[in-house]
């Protein structure tokens, strides 16, 4: 909302040297959030009024172009400027005491005419944004001087014409900027849902004096007329959606009267525009109350208005000239030819004030603020209205919102009262609060001041009893009708708190208990993480949701078990609806979203939770809201929970080392992603096996199976050539994942045992069918040297013709040694010939001569 501070110190009696950086700083110790302050912007030189004394039309352009003649002042008499005694031309008392100072303007504006008031820039004048006004040629005539307009002058964003001021404002040549209050600040502030009261001067101006602790002059404090009768027959359906409706007559409205210019200045830097007396009052006692109302030309309606809920088929057009299908949720105000305004939100085009309407009806409501904003977001219509109205708007307003509308009008439009007035509804009255008196002390752990909570609460509008119940002392708090939202002693407790600042509040950091930590398997998680990042994984934090599509896009079977997602009732994307039972699409995603932005050489991991179906999944059991769950309802909530294990994925595309000066780099593989599998297994401190597999969506031939135990714990290799391509990836994507929640934790980690005696290094080439993985023949090798054996390491494959067909040799690297002496020739020998012959026995292998 966009307030003047001029308009706020109307109401407050602050010291004369606050300025608006301070109310700003007020706003924000009480709760509310400034998003800007405007100071206008100065204008100097001669800004003056001006009267259109003549209006040429200038023909020939493309756009209407006027030559204006603009009075700005008068041209004081000179000595020689006196006629002769004889001269019969009868102006000589004009000549004595100067003549009309006549400027010759060009302007492309056609809102006014001869006779209006209007600002004028004279040659010297720097307008808002450092634009300088000078005499110069254009249209084939003279320009000495601008005529403003509203948005040249600061005062707001409408520039579709100049400003016109009201008749008898001021003398043509009168300083303008002083009168147009061109030294006022504008203060922006974001209102939330719980302070609708707020979104007027009148809550505003309230909060500024809790912050100050000054007087406060509330403008809602009128005394309502008594009325003889209704203003119009009114009868209300649903009272749930209409808790109050109020109605006013006005007749023998000048239509023609202007709005005077305080309160058009007003409108314009709250961001409205002017349009007419009528609507621009409405639209006032808004601004000030808080209190939307709605001018309904009277000789527009026919028959009895009815407040209903809208019938199927119904149809309405709104001021907006949009036509809308109501829905049965929509509220709507209704005469005997149908829906003539949705409640709360808009206006009907049919009974809107036009320019001849001298008979106007007033109205003013509470509506449900559920209601209201179901059928915003229905019609997508947001509005000045239906934004206070869906937060609530104080039920005690709507005929004292009436009163002051009708107060103005009739001073500035000249109309007469209906002596009638139609009052429906009763004020509904928050219930009243009961606390500790010193619960505030208690909950912010700072001892206030005795009566701070009685004097707080009361100056937010609450009427405060206090006694003692059981040797302690309470407080009673009747909320204000403009209060609903304090409806337990937390809200009190907020209140008093947030007055007497947020900031008085100790931060104290509670102690730590002792022998308390990370989990194991948050430790292994963040050891995971820290390894990857150090083999130059870049980490990113995709969502968690999916699309059923891209089950189909990964070739899984019908029956795989992936497929058993779980579905979201309320998903932030339509298309993507289903929680992931796999981390790789989203980080193939982050792959396909930084290769369009140019990045093809990428490493990226995450490690997040997936969600599995259970075999049998319960549904989601109802919980009420007034309580605490039982604990039974606490465990059939967690049993209809998917399963939720940590999978730690990784995605390679491109290069894996980058060419340069030291080399020609290196495309990232297959082996790249089983390797990344073997860091995170280091890092858990898990021995890990890998083998051969078949598995959507990798490649069959490019697919190791990760293993811990017997147990399969992962897949790692080259996806497969269709996958790539239905994601639109890099050639050749290579990826990762691995439950990281199947891996064992290991509590106690036993000493390394370093040997103080020499290895034996020995190599080992085996000839094996090409067809054998190499996996295989290493734990093969390894199992068969025994425990002499620290490492079996495969350094070189070679297939060749002297090899033969469908054969391939492998070379490995052996080495062997004893914790409690040297090995003899004979002991390693005897070890190395062992796993010659485990492979040999397995695979049919042969030493390579």
């Amino acid at each position: 909302m966009r307030i003047p501070v001029s308009w706020l110190a109307q109401h407050l009696e602050l010291p004369e040297d606050t300025t608006p950086e301070q109310l700003a700083d007020a706003f924000v110790r009480v709760g509310l959030e400034v998003e800007d302050v405007t100071s206008l912007e100065p204008v100097t030189g001669p800004l003056v009024i001006g009267r259109v004394a003549e209006i040429e039309e200038l023909t020939g352009f493309k756009k209407p172009i006027r030559h204006c003649r603009v009075e700005v002042g008068t041209v004081p008499a000179s000595p020689d400027q006196g006629q002769e005694a004889d001269e019969p031309d009868g102006n000589s008392g004009e000549d004595a005491v100067g003549r009309p100072d006549l400027r010759e303007i060009v302007c492309g504006a056609t809102n006014f005419r001869e006779g209006d008031l209007v600002v004028v820039a004279l040659p010297g004048t720097v307008l808002p944004g450092g634009f300088e006004i000078s005499a110069r040629r254009t249209y084939g005539r003279t320009s000495d001087g601008m005529i403003c307009s509203a948005k040249e002058l600061g005062l707001g964003d409408d520039h579709t014409g100049i400003l016109v001021l009201p008749s008898g404002t001021a003398e043509p040549g009168t300083p303008a900027a002083g009168l147009l209050g061109l030294d006022d600040t504008v203060i922006e502030l974001a209102i939330t849902p719980d302070r609708g009261y707020c979104f007027s001067v009148r809550g505003l101006a309230r909060e500024l004096s809790c912050a100050f602790d000054t007087p406060f002059a509330d403008p809602a404090k009128v005394d309502v007329r008594e009325a003889a009768g209704e203003a119009w027959p009114t009868s209300i359906r649903d009272e749930d959606r209409a808790p109050r409706f109020v109605l006013t007559r006005l007749t023998s409205l000048d239509p023609t009267a202007p709005t005077p210019w305080w309160m058009r200045r007003r409108l314009m830097l709250a961001g409205i525009r002017s349009i007419s007396l009528a609507v621009d009052v409405t639209n006032y006692v808004m601004l000030e109350l808080g209190q939307p109302l709605h001018a309904f030309d009277t000789t527009a309606l026919r028959g009895d208005l009815v407040v209903r809920r809208a019938e199927p088929g119904e149809k309405l057009r709104t001021l907006d000239g949009t036509t809308r299908d109501l829905d049965p949720d929509d509220t709507v105000i209704c005469d005997d030819s149908g829906p003539i305004s949705l409640a709360g939100v808009m206006g009907g085009e049919t009974t809107e004030i036009g320019p001849n309407t001298t008979d106007v009806l007033l109205e003013a409501a509470s509506w449900e603020p559920a209601s209201i904003a179901r059928t915003v977001r229905r019609h997508k219509l947001p509005s000045e209205a239906a934004k206070r109205f869906e937060r609530s708007v104080d039920p005690a307003l709507p005929a004292k919102a009436l009163e002051r509308a009708m107060t103005l009008l009739v001073r500035y439009g000249e109309a007469t009262v209906h002596r009638g007035r139609t009052d429906l509804g009763a004020i509904r009255r928050p219930a009243a609060v009961t606390m500790a008196l010193d619960l505030p002390d208690r909950v912010a752990g700072v001892r206030y001041e005795r009566g701070v909570t009685a004097r707080r609460l009361s100056q937010i509008g609450c009427h405060i009893e206090v006694s003692t119940v059981e040797g302690a002392a309470v407080v009673t708090a009747l909320p204000p009708t403009w209060r609903p939202d304090l409806v337990q002693p937390a809200d009190l407790v907020e209140e008093v708190l947030r007055l007497e600042g947020y900031d008085t509040i100790p931060s104290v950091l509670p102690t730590a208990p002792a022998g308390r930590g990370l989990t194991p398997g948050q430790r292994r998680q963040r050891a995971v993480s820290k390894a990857l990042a150090h083999a130059g994984y870049v980490e990113t934090l995709p969502f968690p949701f999916v699309s059923s599509s891209v089950w189909d896009d990964f070739g899984l079977d019908e029956d795989d078990q992936r497929r058993r997602t779980m579905s979201l009732l309320n998903p932030l994307e339509a298309d993507r609806a289903e929680l992931t039972t796999t981390v790789l699409p989203g980080l193939l995603d982050a792959v396909t979203r930084n290769v369009s932005r140019g990045r093809r050489d990428l490493a990226l991991f995450h490690v997040g939770q997936v969600f599995r179906a259970k075999d049998e999944q319960p549904p989601v059991p109802p919980v009420a809201a007034t309580g605490r769950p039982s604990d039974e309802e606490i465990g059939a909530l967690h049993a209809a929970l998917p399963e939720q294990p940590v999978h730690v994925a990784v995605v390679l595309a491109g290069q894996r080392e980058l060419p340069g000066w030291w080399g020609s780099g290196r495309a990232a593989g297959w082996a790249d992603a089983v390797e990344a599998a073997r860091l995170v297994a280091r890092h858990a401190e898990v021995p890990l096996r890998v083998r051969s597999a078949e598995y959507a969506p990798w490649h069959p031939g490019r697919c190791a199976e990760l293993l811990v135990g017997d147990e399969v714990v992962g897949h790692a290799g080259e996806l497969h050539p269709k996958v790539v391509s239905a994601l639109g990836l890099p050639a050749r994507t290579c990826a990762m994942e691995l439950n990281l929640d199947a891996l064992p934790l290991v509590e106690r980690r036993p000493a390394p045992r370093v040997s103080a005696y020499p290895p034996v290094l020995l190599d080992l080439a085996l000839v094996v069918d090409a067809s054998v993985p190499a996996a295989e023949v290493t734990e093969a090798v390894r199992a068969g040297a025994g425990p002499l054996l620290e490492e079996a390491r495969l350094f070189d494959v070679y297939e060749g013709e002297q090899l033969g067909a469908g054969k391939r040799s492998l070379a490995f690297a052996l080495r062997l040694r004893a914790s409690d002496r040297t090995l003899t020739v004979e002991e390693a020998t005897e070890a190395r010939d062992a796993a010659v012959a485990a492979a040999a026995d397995r695979f049919g292998a042969t030493l390579r001569g």
